[in-house]
């Protein structure tokens, strides 16, 4: 048999390496609590006898062999005449004779009669480590499938990092004083598997880094470290990763909601799973943040035995995303449970195999996504469902205690109004709100945080009596705000999703000039809904890249859909232009793109206002979808009188409007001009007056208007210079 196939197995086969004369036995003595003394835990009673056992035994092995290279020492020695101890020629004979060979140690070792009592104390340990079957050190080779030769391995390293005092130990073992770590030499000699160990790249030590192995240079052999999480967990030390630090965390259980899917998902799972092939099982659960998502993942995994840990994959960059997966599914495999990634990454990220694998893993994502196919994986995806409105004002009063003191049509009007999700009732109760509108006004800045960079939140300080417009034009937008205020009701109802199966959504265009009031109508109407107003930036969602306005109209939709909101497209047109003749590619993939705008506007389920100054430029498919269409005309006379009084005397005062009324009348009358361009013009004439150290006064307005309408390319009239040539 050749010598590196050699081992020490337990018995007393002629393979068996054991033996150490009496008089040369090295006593290292072992620390008292030596695992307290390591993790600075104050740890009751004797360590784990299964890692003593491993640290006997290595003890033990470097016994042998110490033993063995001191009688070559000792023989190079007598030969040389040298009586002073070891000498450094003696050594480099030792070397050249080739006299530290495995054969030589073993028939050495064989023929010891002295070392008989060492033997079967070896033999004892070593069968009592056989016997292991229920330690952590057990689990862990038998999760990583490794061989006796990786096992040895594992130990010799383990034992090193329980007891340090070993480091000196290898280096005399190796002859060499910076040696003072283990070499994949060091074990193959102490376990008797020839002059050298490879392990190589695919050994499930370095595949799942349960050893560390360190280039040290200058021709030395590569440093074996147990790996640090891993040395703690044997240990008995239940702690993260130290590579998590920022990117994961235990989850804590939560009670799940009345409809979630948890028992469908759970069956799925224990169906996959049931055969003889492992499969691997990747659940995407989807929906907005706050919806209850990782608590689902919780709930599941519980109710298949396991704990959760939960990971940022934002939070991994892509150099370190495969070191991070290999340790989450270690992590995994070792602790029992199950992860549960999340972030928009993890859905594009190249997913590794190891083997073993961990069969069930979640990915946390936003509605309507999804992950890209595997063949290695057998994919489910679920959505969290929204809270139906008949079960809303339970979980107010469950969730936020406060609310049972509230006005009883205040709580109804909020369960009503406002589509809100466990987390975003969670972190309400937390804060206690003694009033339904404190409670508003936490579900508003909530709001602001989930549509990110992709929308504006708007204030809406405006109420009705600021919106100056024509009668019909009121009773329009009065009859819109009704709608939105009454549809989820009626949306529940069984008939109305059966004729409507799309069109759920309330969609308003607002056209006009400039100026008219079509942005204060939107804040207006959302104020009065006691919903958060975002326009839409257009920079964001229009791009010259074909499909990539889609794509970008897609993400709001997506995440708006979720939220209680108004959302303001600006400049409609820009995005539902009509449709072009087509001429080349270009003009067929842009009509593509304004035909899924179209889809996708149709589909969404709540409320839409789009403003426009040029109604003919509207695709009339899109024409169709609406449910209104307000054309806001230029203020007559009247309303331009009312428009400057009421301007002028909020900005100034109450008696300056009524001294300067004679003159707001003529210019009412004598100028037609929006209600922007009234407002910009008291408010340049405040600062004109300002600079001049005078009281506002009738020239200061016109000066105003003058330079409002230069941005027109108008200018004042010669009657309305004429009649204010004195101001």
């Amino acid at each position: 048999m050749p010598a590196q196939n050699r081992r020490l197995n337990g018995s007393r086969s002629p393979d068996h390496r054991t033996g150490y004369p009496n008089q040369t036995i090295i006593m290292i003595d072992t620390p008292k609590n030596i695992l307290a003394e390591l993790t600075g835990q104050s740890i009751p009673g004797k360590p784990d006898p299964v890692l003593e056992l491993v640290l006997d035994r290595v003890r033990y092995r470097s016994r042998i062999r110490i033993a063995w290279l001191r009688k070559i020492w000792t023989e190079m020695n007598e030969r040389s005449g040298i009586n002073d101890g070891f000498n450094y020629h003696s050594e480099v004979d030792g070397f050249l004779q080739n006299a530290d060979t495995p054969e030589a140690e073993f028939e050495w070792l064989s023929g010891e009669v002295g070392m008989q009592p060492l033997i079967k104390s070896l033999e004892t340990i070593e069968h009592e480590l056989a016997k292991d079957k229920g330690s952590r050190l057990s689990h862990l080779c038998n999760i990583f499938g490794l061989s006796k030769p990786e096992q040895d391995v594992l130990q010799t390293c383990l034992a090193l990092a329980i007891d340090p005092n070993l480091a000196r130990v290898f280096a005399y073992l190796q002859d060499h004083k910076s040696r003072t770590y283990v070499t994949e030499t060091l074990v193959a000699r102490l376990f008797g598997y020839g002059p050298c160990l490879v392990t190589g790249t695919g050994s499930p030590l370095k595949t799942w880094g349960l050893i560390e192995e360190t280039t040290t240079g200058g021709g030395e052999p590569p440093r074996l470290e147990c790996d640090q999480f891993v040395k703690n967990w044997l240990l008995g030390i239940d702690e993260l990763d130290g590579s998590f630090a920022g990117i994961a965390r235990k989850l804590a259980f939560h009670e799940p909601l009345s409809n979630w899917p948890v028992d469908q998902a759970v069956a799925w799972i224990k169906k996959m799973t049931a055969g003889v092939e492992q499969k691997r099982l990747r659940i995407l659960i989807t929906g907005d943040e706050g919806s209850g998502r990782r608590s689902f993942a919780g709930l599941v995994a519980r109710r298949l035995g396991l704990s959760v840990l939960i990971l940022d994959g934002e939070r991994v960059s892509e150099n370190n995303w495969l070191e991070i997966f290999m340790r989450a599914q270690r992590y995994a495999l070792l602790n029992h449970c199950a992860l549960a990634w999340y972030g928009a990454v993890m859905l594009e990220r190249f997913w590794p195999l190891n083997n073993p694998d961990i069969p069930v893993q979640f990915v946390i994502s936003e509605a309507d996504t999804y992950l890209q196919p595997s063949p290695e994986f057998i994919d489910y995806r679920l959505e969290i469902p929204v809270i139906p409105l008949n079960k809303r004002g339970d979980l107010w009063l469950k969730y936020v205690p406060a609310a049972a003191n509230w006005p009883k049509e205040d709580l109804e009007e909020i369960v009503k109004h406002h589509r809100i999700n466990i987390g975003q009732l969670v972190a309400i109760g937390q804060k206690s709100p003694h009033t339904a509108a404190e409670a508003i006004d936490s579900l508003r800045a909530a709001s602001g945080r989930q549509l990110d960079k992709l929308a504006q939140q708007m204030n809406c300080p405006f109420t009705w009596d600021d919106l100056v417009v024509p009668a019909r034009n009121r009773a329009e937008l009065e009859d819109f705000t009704y709608e939105a205020k009454e549809r989820a009701q009626f949306w529940e109802r069984p008939e109305a999703q059966r004729l409507f199966p799309l069109g759920k959504g309330l969609i308003a265009l607002f056209t006009g000039v400039p100026g008219t009031g079509k942005t204060m109508a939107a804040q207006v109407i959302a104020a009065t809904l006691h919903l958060e107003l975002f326009r839409v930036d257009l920079s964001t969602i229009v791009s010259k890249y074909v499909g990539e306005t889609s794509k970008n109209m897609e993400r709001i939709l997506s995440r708006a859909s979720r939220m209680d909101i108004v959302l303001l497209f600006d400049e409609a047109d820009a995005l539902f232009g009509k449709r072009t003749e087509v001429k080349d590619a270009h003009d067929r993939f842009a009509n593509t793109d304004t035909n899924y705008l179209l889809q996708a506007i149709e589909q969404y389920p709540g409320v839409i206002i789009m403003a426009s100054n040029k109604k003919t430029n509207i695709d009339t498919g899109f024409m169709r979808r609406l449910r209104y269409m307000i054309e806001f005309p230029k203020p007559d006379a009247s309303q331009r009188l009312q428009l400057w009084k009421r301007i002028t005397g909020e900005l100034t005062s109450v008696k300056t409007a009524q001294l300067l009324e004679k003159d707001l009348i003529k210019l009412s009358e004598m100028m037609e001009v929006t209600g922007a361009q009234i407002k910009l013009s008291v408010l340049s004439a405040i600062f004109i007056a300002k600079r001049e150290g005078k009281s506002i006064k009738t020239g200061h307005i016109v000066r105003g208007l003058e330079r409002e309408l230069m941005k027109e390319g108008r200018g004042l009239s010669r009657q309305v210079l004429e009649a204010f040539k004195q101001e």
